[in-house]
């Protein structure tokens, strides 16, 4: 059996190195001890999740990839805490402790650091976007959740995620989108830009026909700004002028329909629905996961990827 590897922490450590085994006896409960700032090993299941977490949607395939890698490569950035009572909660790293819990790996490595509700806030979300690892939608929420819960005037909001003013009010406007219009933008199925166009749309009916539309015919931003533009008439198109949202209780059919999809193929999945026609868009990151999804739909594999 090979031995695993030992974690690497990243240059910032200058070269501090922590092992990452395979399940074994616990060691002394480092974790339980007061703690000061600096780097340990804690126990992880003394490690609780973020309440103020940006990202919505944390895919179990995503964290089982991530959790062979660690397994392989070792652990390249330690998670961020902040000490809670007897236990921690996380600041930055969900997804690297949800991986040590899969590979049942006794404690990992963290940064403990002193902050406040509003400071873990803040680094937790700086973290996500430095890593661009959220979507526009979630970076908005993120934003949403500085001002709302903590009081914060969006300047300060900004200036504490090191971002302009106009940046984060231009990105709290995307929830004034309804629900359908938010979904389409986090699976990338429309662009911030895209998204800007159908903000000029004050009818929100039609907003929704036009942003299905969008999809649907691939159309560009600047083809998006000029059917806005053209009048409900000339906008809702293959509509017969006029525009229909998806009713209360089909948007919550379609909206439960993509969960269980998204469940079941450990895939970002969007249904765009329309009574006459619709689309199913299976989101996959790279051959490896697009040969995983087609064993899954128990389609071949060709042979060229």
């Amino acid at each position: 059996m090979a031995t695993p590897q030992k974690s690497r922490l990243g240059r910032g450590l200058g070269g501090l190195i922590s092992a990452a085994k395979p399940p074994q006896p616990a060691p002394a409960p480092l974790a339980a001890a007061p703690a000061a700032s600096g780097y340990q090993e804690v126990l992880v299941h003394l490690v609780e999740p973020s309440p103020y977490q940006a990202r919505r949607e944390i895919v179990p395939e995503q964290v089982a990839e991530l959790a062979e890698s660690i397994r392989s490569e070792g652990l390249l950035q330690p998670i961020v805490v902040r000490r809670q009572g007897d236990k921690f909660q996380l600041i930055a790293g969900e997804r690297r402790w949800r991986a040590f819990q899969h590979l049942k790996i006794k404690s990992i490595p963290a940064r403990v650091v002193e902050a406040s509700d509003a400071s873990a806030a803040s680094m937790g979300l700086i973290e996500n976007l430095q890593r661009e690892g959220l979507n526009a939608i979630e970076e908005a929420q993120g934003f949403a959740s500085l001002v709302r819960d903590f009081d914060l005037t969006q300047e300060t909001a900004a200036e504490r995620v090191g971002k302009s003013r106009a940046a984060v009010a231009n990105s709290l406007r995307l929830l004034s989108l309804d629900a359908e219009i938010q979904g389409f933008i986090a699976k990338n199925l429309l662009s911030v830009g895209h998204a800007k166009a159908l903000l000029a749309i004050e009818d929100t009916a039609l907003r929704a026909v036009l942003a299905r539309r969008v999809i649907e015919e691939g159309l560009t931003v600047r083809a998006t700004e000029k059917l806005g533009q053209a009048g409900k008439g000339r906008a809702a198109g293959g509509a017969g002028g006029r525009a229909r949202a998806l009713a209360p209780r089909d948007a919550a059919a379609v909206d439960s329909i993509q969960r269980r999809l998204t469940s079941h193929l450990g895939a970002r999945v969007a249904v765009i629905h329309t009574p006459k026609k619709g689309r199913i868009v299976i989101e996959y990151r790279g051959n490896e996961d697009l040969h995983r999804l087609l064993e899954k739909l128990g389609v071949e594999r060709p042979d060229s990827l």
